[in-house]
């Protein structure tokens, strides 16, 4: 009956949680593709940009991608150097990973986290304090006007800008820079570089009346949901088939197979990728059993009220579903739903289709992640590159894992020894 939910006849708003998630910088609240409650708002951010992210376009970036892999792979073996067991935190480098690919792709200018192993401007801690406030705040929307959001309490604080947004406005008055202001600069690389800043900032050149916001918040929705998620997929995938022998053997049989038959080069294309099923069937089960989304996503009943699953609610109403719940219908997915099983979308295409329907990994309607395109090249690429290069374990398998999801407000790292494996 939850079904229903999932093919909603008429359009509901989002709640004021997604209120709640609208960062401030400069004492002005930014919205996003994600958090605007606004839906006039949502389709004028949204109609400029959509076509710069499907997956055809993503695939444009796989480059971006790729040198930031290449350079990951090169700081795991320093790493794996200086510590005999070969063991490392791997929770933090993806999340790293992340990040800077998504400043590759934007900016074409990693964020730094990989170079220094480390948190660079406190950027995951600030989002990380955000999403623990948003988690709860959330669900009691009035305290955001009392305390984030309250005007008098701001002008109290020093003035503070999120390190990402300093770093997406810089990079976005170098490519309104004059070639003339940029003399010991690459100005091919700075100028005609095709990144999504810079791509951000020639559709705002084509059309004035796009607001300068746009660009500001383009980019920084780009940065801010586009590392977080990934980073939770990438841990999910790799814990799972860690603690699942038999199918790291079948995911390893499927890499060591196309390896043997000249189909997967070092760094995994987006396109052999997508001639590996088993690996396929991994990726969609860790969506399932641990999406990055913890919490309902609210609507608000319009006027008129709404029948859902054969009761009425009341205009003014906040309904929602939880993936966590969905992902665990056992009509959908089967009686097994509890436990890992990839093989589970190797079988009839028929139910497979029906379980894709009802996979809320990323969203669902008009509202769906707009990044998900470029998130999935992300995981699909990287995921067959390490386990085709190493293998893991986890450095201590009695310790019982939570992985990090920040909606949940669950923290950890995932400590894991590599062990390389003769590349053919």
């Amino acid at each position: 009956m939850w079904m229903v939910w999932l093919t909603f006849p008429f359009s509901c708003v989002q709640s004021d949680f997604y209120r709640v998630l609208q960062p401030m910088a400069r004492g002005n609240i930014i919205q996003g593709l994600f958090n605007t409650q606004d839906d006039n708002l949502h389709r004028a951010m949204k109609k400029p940009i959509a076509a710069m992210y499907s997956m055809s376009s993503m695939v444009e970036f796989e480059p971006y991608i790729d040198t930031t892999i290449d350079f990951f792979l090169k700081r795991l073996e320093e790493v794996q150097k200086k510590d005999s067991r070969n063991s490392c935190d791997l929770g933090a480098w993806l999340q790293w990973y992340a990040f800077d690919v998504m400043g590759e792709v934007t900016f074409s200018k990693r964020l730094g986290f990989l170079d220094e192993a480390k948190d660079v401007d406190g950027i995951i801690a600030i989002i990380w304090k955000h999403f623990q406030f948003c988690s709860v705040v959330g669900q009691m929307p009035w305290l955001d006007y009392v305390w984030a959001k309250n005007k008098f309490v701001n002008r109290m604080l020093p003035a503070k800008m999120h390190p990402v947004i300093a770093f997406a406005l810089a990079r976005a008055r170098e490519r309104k820079q004059k070639p003339s202001s940029l003399e010991g600069k690459n100005v091919a690389n700075v100028q005609n570089s095709r990144n999504f800043m810079s791509r951000f900032i020639e559709i705002q050149a084509k059309d004035p009346s796009i607001p300068e916001s746009f660009v500001t918040a383009w980019a920084y929705s780009n940065v801010l949901a586009g590392s977080d998620t990934t980073a939770i997929m990438l841990r999910s995938i790799i814990y799972f088939l860690i603690r699942n022998p038999s199918s790291l053997r079948k995911l390893t049989a499927e890499l060591t197979q196309a390896r043997s038959e000249g189909r997967l080069s070092n760094i995994v294309t987006w396109a052999e990728s997508r001639r590996l099923d088993y690996l396929d069937a991994c990726v969609k089960e860790a969506g399932r059993l641990h999406p990055a989304i913890g919490l309902p996503m609210e609507r608000v009943v319009p006027e008129g009220g709404a029948e859902i699953c054969g009761k009425h609610f009341k205009a003014g109403t906040v309904v929602g579903m939880n993936p966590w719940v969905i992902h665990r219908n056992k009509e959908i997915f089967g009686s097994d739903v509890y436990e890992w099983n990839p093989d589970r979308w190797l079988g009839d295409e028929t139910r497979r289709r029906e379980m894709e329907r009802c996979l809320l990994t990323f969203g669902m309607g008009h509202r769906t992640c707009i990044g998900k395109n470029l998130s999935y090249i992300e995981i699909y690429k990287l995921i067959p590159t390490l386990f085709a290069r190493y293998d893991m374990e986890l450095a201590d398998p009695t310790k019982e894992w939570h992985l990090a999801n920040s909606w949940l407000v669950v923290q950890t790292g995932l400590d894991v020894k590599l062990r390389p494996k003769r590349i053919l």
